[in-house]
């Protein structure tokens, strides 16, 4: 008899993060029939999803409240749907204010389905108290950091370490000189929520249009998921900037990276994947003042990116608020330019960072078989 696992993730990150875990699950068992909130990366792989991830992809705490009808609604179809397929597991990836309230739900109703959750929450930035109220339900946290452990341990919920699969090589090998145009790439990462899109891409695009008056020898491609690509490009077309492209297909996402000597991207999860391609970057983000207000309200630490919250200070520059504007994103790019000991040192910091936090195996692995063992015993 076939084994069933409901995927649960809450947006386009988490979907990324899942079909890794997945597409090496696949190799351990392939008797699973999955259902999902999902999105592009776990549709290709066969998972089907119950409704489109943007549905749901709401940032900031003035968002959830002006859409806390639409949202109650999507969780209480959610739960109604997960309790139709009756699966043995939950997998909830990121997205806790969405997945876990769903499995909390769901929990309260089936006791017997394994809550199995991938990405803690981030309770040593804000409310830390929730971890009492996560051991109620959640039977198995799966950690992307070592130094989260701590918060898990002291209530006795179970979890492991696995370390974060955006830290994993890529062997991809991609010709990508019709994209780079052979010249020298920057890459420029605007975020896959719709809203941090709609603020940081005229942001960016006015960024390139200053660089474009001094320089001639660069390309900048926009890192996109499927769901946003298509915007992107209509926006570009009407731009009509020659050097400006946009790519979702993570393979070729990978190369690119990889072959980039520069990176401006939103703050989150994807600075580590910068970091550990070895490129140089700088971290941006915006968010509407009276969020960024309750933000600088509840959270427990002085910066943004996981890299300098890791060593207490800044190794990646952040352009956040009022600083993340055209002109300053311009000047704190051509300082790094003008600075290859500046970008080398950086380098050399955040390898020495993500070298504590990497896994001995691979995140994927490590959590595909920690689900498989929960459907085999």
């Amino acid at each position: 008899m076939k084994k069933k696992i409901f995927i649960l993730t809450g947006e386009a990150s988490g979907d990324k993060l899942a079909s890794t875990v997945v597409a090496k699950l696949n190799q351990y068992n392939d008797k699973i029939d999955y259902l999902s909130v999902g999105g592009s990366n776990l549709s290709k792989l066969g998972v089907e999803s119950i409704f489109d991830i943007n549905e749901i992809t709401y940032i900031g705490f003035t968002s959830v409240i002006l859409n806390i009808l639409k949202i109650k609604k999507k969780i209480d179809y959610t739960v109604s749907q997960i309790l139709k397929f009756d699966p043995d597991i939950i997998f909830s990836v990121d997205s806790p204010d969405f997945t876990l309230r769903v499995s909390e739900k769901v929990k309260k109703k089936k006791s017997n389905i394994k809550i199995i959750h991938y990405v803690a929450p981030q309770v040593w930035i804000w409310r830390e108290n929730r971890v009492k109220k996560f051991k109620k339900f959640v039977d198995h946290f799966l950690l992307l950091f070592d130094f989260e452990k701590k918060f898990f341990d002291r209530e006795s919920i179970k979890n492991t370490f696995v370390g974060h699969p955006l830290l994993e090589k890529n062997n991809s090998k991609i010709d990508i000189s019709n994209i780079s145009k052979g010249k020298k790439i920057i890459s420029l990462f605007p975020g896959s929520r719709s809203s941090e899109l709609k603020t940081l891409f005229p942001i960016l695009i006015d960024f390139v249009k200053l660089m474009n008056e001094t320089f001639n020898e660069y390309t900048f491609i926009f890192h996109s998921t499927d769901e946003n690509k298509n915007f992107i490009r209509r926006k570009l077309d009407d731009l009509r900037l020659e050097n400006i492209e946009v790519v979702s297909d993570k393979d070729i996402k990978s190369v690119i990276l990889l072959n980039s000597i520069f990176a401006v991207a939103k703050s989150g999860t994807v600075s580590l994947e910068i970091c550990n391609a070895k490129v140089p970057s700088i971290i941006i983000y915006k968010i509407n003042f009276i969020n960024f207000l309750i933000m600088k309200f509840l959270v427990k630490v002085r910066f943004a990116n996981i890299i300098n919250i890791i060593n207490n200070k800044e190794i990646i520059p952040e352009l956040l608020q009022s600083e993340c504007n055209p002109r300053e994103i311009l000047k704190s790019v051509k300082y790094f330019l003008k600075n290859p000991n500046l970008a080398k040192k950086q380098i050399e910091d955040c390898s020495r960072t993500l070298d504590q936090i990497r896994s001995k195996t691979s995140s994927s692995e490590e959590s595909a078989k920690i689900l498989n063992k929960y459907l085999v015993t």
